[in-house]
């Protein structure tokens, strides 16, 4: 049976996906509660369901990305252009009130925005699902309208190679 190219995506998604899942897990649980002794307020789990979404969203966007450009280095550009600016804008280096409503506006269209809302919530102040689940949302729609566009592009462009 031949494998499709969204399973072929979706793997490449999830293997990447479950080794950050581990790590952040395994830093989060053995580092900062562990060795720093930092108290985690809320759910880690809740806060591990919310990583995957946000990769799941991140991952979706680089494939996307990778489907525009036509090199390595063309991608590493444009990785650099889009996605360094995503973060410094997410909220979590400054916050995001300091920001001008135009920024604020357009950066609700990034996932990173949402995991760094959802993850202060979670682990400074103890929110359950019930606060945090329209951030959620917003990780799982972002991450299924990239991945459907790139899942179009990807198709386009293997039938074009047979």
């Amino acid at each position: 049976m031949p494998v499709t190219p969204a399973e072929i995506m979706l793997a490449k998604i999830w293997s990447m996906g479950l080794v950050v899942l581990v790590a952040a897990a395994l830093g989060l649980l053995l580092i900062v509660q562990g060795v720093l002794r930092v108290p985690v307020e809320g759910s880690v789990a809740l806060f591990l369901a919310g990583a995957a979404l946000d990769l799941f969203a991140a991952a979706s966007m680089g494939i996307f990305m990778a489907t525009l450009a036509r090199s390595m280095p063309q991608f590493g550009m444009l990785a650099v252009l889009i996605l360094l600016p995503l973060q410094l804008l997410s909220g979590g280096f400054t916050p995001r009130e300091s920001m001008p409503g135009f920024v604020q506006n357009v950066m609700l269209a990034a996932p990173s925005t949402h995991f760094v809302a959802l993850g202060q919530a979670i682990l400074f102040r103890g929110a359950g699902l019930g606060v945090v689940w329209p951030q959620f949302l917003a990780l799982a729609a972002i991450g299924a309208v990239f991945f459907a566009i790139a899942l179009t592009r990807f198709r386009k462009t293997i039938s074009q190679m047979v």
